[in-house]
């Protein structure tokens, strides 16, 4: 491992399958000692929480006046003792002035309070958080959120209803507290699409994503959440921790776009935001703001015009419907998973105000001192009980166990590394970037070289001598579809740094390669640095496809912004498919390049047509090929650039009956945006050709970083 280096590591694998599944946790409890007794607030490491509705099965309505001693809840199948209990309602709720909302709202968060204020004055009220997600909502979509917001502040927003605006847009913001003043949060709110104040700028296109949020991130690791859902989790994440010293149940209401899967997602990052929401006690109500959708096959007017036989044979409309549904995905599992609901595919954006004060008007409030004290980051389901026929009951199903870092001996230090692995918690106190890649070795195995990143600025470095040192540890796993281990890494990585090369302005980049049939896949990483015992995760799923009957056989399409002198095979003299003509090529995972910078593009093609001797068969050598590539770059449906046409005429992956396909382009011409590639290959022998596209931002060149010669670049 060094800054922006690798080391690869050809590598068997073994690995245990995470699931993402629903969890609730809470720190805080808030106690009725009974009837006209008061309330009173206590705080608890150990106390799980969980809100339950208690309906009746024919009606619908709220079932009043339960007592703690008629619900029982279990922890994994074994009896929990109830050791808090309360009910809340807004019909039970007191009315609050502007300044002691305000006074509250500082107090739960830890700020000072300005009065005399008492966080149990929160109760009964319903605490509703608008996020309006600027960088994914096309200016239609944005201008319907707005309305619809409007009209419930206006005609349906009750006494007891204290409502928050954030929004993401090149920043996350807070652009209103809570508060019940309608006429206050109806003006705030047109200010999103400029029918109130100062208009912000209109949101990005839907898909794009690319807007870099100042708040949180590290300027040498932000770039990684611009093509991918990150930014939008890390917001969500934002949110709910600075709400989880509120006790009461909170919702918030999550205008989006859609949350676009441009490439490897961090399924870490998705379980860490719903795992914060539930500790938050925040129920998320996602809105697909884009409402009804006609999916066109030919796609819409910020698509190119299609090639080939796909808008004839279904396969262009199968393709537009699975990029529907996966950017609605992610907010049906952070609804679902966090006790709220997801609202797609309708044009009625009242019916999500509904949903929320209907959920949240009523509700019993369970708490617990979990009879297991293993704090080892697991699954814990909980079911519960009431001694009522004919009702049915609403609570989250689950939540996760804490997990600790110990100061402890190697062995200790071992199994804490195996057991975050095979935690459901992720590890999210160190960023952690990671992007997986395929090349075929023969017909039935493939060589999938994995690249992470660690952002400098998140390891803490000791100086040693005139070096800064740190040491990392790196454990890997990866399943098959039947969840049977097939292969695993694990090392430790010593760094030692001249002090001078601004390591935190870096990052440092792993690489190590498994060697897997076709097949379907699970990857999971963790990485620990050794100063304080801060751990980070990844999981991701890749698929190694069936070559055999495909009429054009491509491999992974590598970007790298950089490439380094390198050995042609590793240590255990296995190929490397990243190294050609002597350099090895470093997969920029953010696809974010500078100016200064070139794009290299690395991809192979495999078992080509042979070309047919014709009229000019003397011309024909035996076992010549004709592949064509090119690159284009687009924005919007304009293309602004494209390569030479580059053609190979034979193979030159030896033994792999390979062409591998290298393009550089500079970058120094282009001007700074947002760009989708789209590389044009075609087997003009075999009549077959295949169109892939990705996204790639260019951003102005930092004449300050450029590196001198020989050096790794900051990315």
């Amino acid at each position: 491992m060094q800054l922006l280096g690798q080391v690869q590591r050809g590598v068997a694998m073994t690995l245990a399958l995470l699931l993402a599944v629903p969890v609730y946790g809470q720190a805080n409890v808030q106690e009725s000692l009974g009837q006209g007794t008061g309330f009173v607030l206590r705080t608890e490491s150990d106390l799980v929480l969980t809100n339950v509705v208690v309906r009746d099965s024919k009606t619908g309505e709220v079932i009043r006046g339960l007592k703690q001693s008629d619900f029982a809840i279990l922890e994994n199948g074994k009896a929990q003792q109830i050791s808090s209990f309360d009910f809340e309602s807004v019909d039970m709720a007191k009315p609050l002035n502007e300044a002691t909302i305000s006074g509250l709202a500082s107090a739960a968060r830890g700020r000072t309070a300005v009065g005399g204020e008492r966080e149990e004055d929160l109760r009964n009220h319903r605490l509703i958080v608008f996020f309006f997600d600027l960088t994914s909502m096309q200016p239609e979509d944005l201008d319907r959120s707005v309305e619809a917001a409007r009209k419930f502040l206006k005609d349906k927003m009750q006494s007891a209803d204290l409502v928050a605006l954030v929004s993401l847009d090149t920043e996350l913001k807070v652009d209103q507290d809570f508060t019940s003043d309608k006429d206050l949060l109806t003006n705030a709110v047109g200010v999103y699409n400029g029918t109130e104040g100062a208009a912000f700028a209109q949101g990005a296109n839907a898909n794009s994503n690319q807007v870099e949020d100042s708040s949180g991130y590290a300027p040498d690791e932000s770039e990684y959440n611009d093509i991918n859902t990150d930014r939008e989790l890390y917001a969500l994440r934002a949110i709910s921790k600075s709400l989880e010293k509120i006790n009461q149940k909170k919702s918030l209401i999550y205008f989006s776009g859609g949350l676009s899967r441009d490439g490897i997602e961090n399924q870490a990052s998705l379980r860490a935001a719903i795992n914060a929401a539930v500790r938050a006690n925040l129920s998320i109500y996602s809105l697909d703001t884009r409402g009804l959708q006609a999916v066109s096959p030919l796609g819409d007017a910020s698509t190119a015009s299609l090639r080939g036989a796909g808008a004839y044979n279904g396969g262009a409309i199968q393709n537009n419907f699975n990029a529907n549904f996966a950017s609605q995905e992610t907010l049906t599992t952070l609804s679902a998973d966090t006790g709220g609901k997801a609202f797609l595919d309708s044009n009625d954006f009242a019916s999500v105000f509904a949903q929320v004060q209907k959920d949240s008007s009523a509700y019993y409030v369970l708490g617990f001192h979990p009879a297991n004290p293993v704090r080892d980051g697991r699954y814990r389901k909980l079911t519960v009980k009431v001694n009522r026929p004919n009702v049915k009951l609403e609570y989250r199903p689950g939540y996760y166990a804490p997990a600790d870092f110990k100061h402890a001996g190697k062995e200790d230090r071992e199994r804490e590394l195996e057991d975050e692995l095979s935690s459901d918690l992720p590890a999210t106190d160190v960023a952690l970037y990671l992007d997986a890649f395929y090349f075929r070795i023969d017909e039935n195995r493939f060589n999938v070289p994995v690249s992470l990143i660690v952002p400098g600025l998140q390891i803490p470095f000791a100086k040693g001598g005139d070096r800064d040192k740190a040491t990392l540890d790196v454990i890997g796993e990866v399943i098959d579809e039947a969840k049977r281990p097939i292969g695993h890494v694990r090392e430790t990585v010593k760094l030692a740094i001249d002090g001078q090369q601004q390591v935190r302005q870096k990052n440092i980049q792993y690489s190590t390669s498994f060697n897997l049939p076709p097949g379907k896949y699970h990857l999971k990483f963790v990485v620990r640095e050794n100063e304080s015992g801060h751990m980070g995760s990844f999981e991701t799923d890749i698929t190694l496809p069936d070559m055999r009957k495909a009429p054009m056989k491509l491999s992974s399409i590598v970007l790298a912004s950089m490439r380094m002198p390198a050995q042609k095979a590793d240590s255990k003299g296995q190929t490397n498919p990243l190294v050609h003509d002597g350099q090895q090529y470093v997969p920029n995972i953010s696809h974010v390049f500078r100016q200064g910078q070139h794009l290299y593009i690395l991809y192979e093609v495999y078992s080509p047509a042979k070309v047919k001797p014709g009229a000019d068969a003397a011309k024909t050598v035996k076992g010549q090929i004709s592949l064509i590539s090119s690159l284009e770059l687009i924005q919007g449906s304009t293309k602004v650039f494209e390569t030479p046409v580059v053609q190979a005429t034979a193979l030159n992956a030896a033994g792999r009956d390979a062409v591998a396909v290298q393009l550089d382009v500079p970058l120094e011409k282009l001007k700074p945006g947002t760009y989708i590639g789209q590389l044009n290959v075609v087997d003009d022998a075999g009549g077959s050709f295949a169109f892939p596209r990705f996204a790639v931002l260019v951003r102005e060149a930092d004449v300050a970083a450029a590196p001198a010669a020989g050096s790794a670049p900051s990315r």
